[in-house]
């Protein structure tokens, strides 16, 4: 069994497991998110009982519970186990799931990424095992939604609903299918997506060929999940438990942009102060973190300048020694 490398980084840690010099499987964690399995005081703020749930607020955060303890009154304080973080959505955010906690337990912040078992622990002075591996390319997917594979390629889309993967490409309609779910499969354990999720492949009459589809995707994508079988329009259904944000969801906010271009210039080679070139956005959101920038100046022994480019995408930040 291949190991995971754990790289502690400037405001998150990261994890890929690599097989035959890949990347199969990768997740990041930002410092300042809430973990599934952390154990919270919160108070009771709102009972839904013909859901069977409720919800519960602490200092800085809400969550749907879920079951609805049938003692626990309005206002009243109990723990909780978080199950799922919050969600960032466009116009309305998904709230933390929780359930309450076991009667034993205490408050913590839960399992890290730090804690995988058989894991190798690296940092920015040890040889870049994940760039290796192509972690570049692994976050280009993240924040673009596009994978390319050979004959074709797959759109990503984060929606409400689902995350849904579309398929094209030129191979035969039989091929680009059994191809594109191998390669559909391969990116949900990659970029970490999890929840309900839809690949859309090509509608293919021949049964055998839908079932081949199918099996393509379990011989590849890790257990547990759940699917359904691909119908005659191409559609197949995967359910991932998810207990925490894909690389996509994390890199459509400003501050994964902000946390991977300080990864760059923590592994820029040369001498003298940085130049991090970037949309104003991400320069803002860098800036407004002092202390990111005072760690990576101590690893490289030399200052970093920020230079705001409006021109830029949110993702085409880059980083320019002084001295190469």
């Amino acid at each position: 069994m291949a190991d995971w490398i754990v790289e502690r980084g400037i405001g998150e840690v990261r994890a890929a497991r690599i097989v035959d010099g890949d990347i199969v499987e990768a997740r990041i964690e930002p410092d300042d998110t809430l973990r599934a399995g952390a154990i919270l005081t919160a108070r009771l703020v709102r009972r839904l009982p013909v859901r069977n749930e409720g919800i519960v607020a602490w200092d800085g955060g809400e969550a749907l519970l879920h079951p609805l303890p049938r003692a626990v009154t309005e206002g009243a304080t109990l723990l909780v186990e978080l199950t799922r973080p919050p969600t960032p959505e466009p116009g309305k955010p998904k709230r933390a799931r929780a359930r309450p906690a076991a009667p034993d337990a205490v408050p913590g912040d839960g399992p890290s990424l730090a804690d995988l078992a058989q894991a190798r622990i690296v940092g920015p002075f040890d040889r870049d095992l994940l760039g290796a591996a192509g972690w570049p390319l692994l976050i280009e997917e993240a924040a673009t939604g596009q994978v390319a594979f050979p004959g074709g390629a797959l759109s990503i889309a984060l929606t409400p609903a689902m995350t849904l993967i579309d398929i094209d490409g030129d191979l035969a309609p039989a091929d680009l299918a059994i191809a594109g779910a191998r390669a559909g499969a391969r990116a949900i354990a990659r970029l970490d997506l999890a929840g309900s999720i839809g690949i859309d492949l090509p509608t293919v009459g021949d049964k055998a060929v839908r079932i081949a589809a199918a099996e393509a995707v379990d011989a590849i994508l890790p257990q547990p999940f759940e699917r359904t079988a691909v119908n005659g329009f191409g559609f197949l259904q995967i359910v991932r438990r998810r207990t925490r944000l894909s690389l996509p969801e994390l890199f459509a906010q400003v501050p994964a942009h902000a946390r991977a271009l300080l990864r760059q210039a923590e592994r820029t080679g040369g001498s003298g102060e940085r130049t991090l070139s970037a949309h104003p956005a991400v320069v803002a959101a860098i800036a407004a973190r002092p202390d990111w920038t005072a760690a990576v100046e101590r690893t490289l022994g030399a200052p970093l300048i920020l230079r705001a480019e409006a021109t830029l995408a949110i993702s085409a930040g880059h980083v320019q020694a002084r001295f190469p």
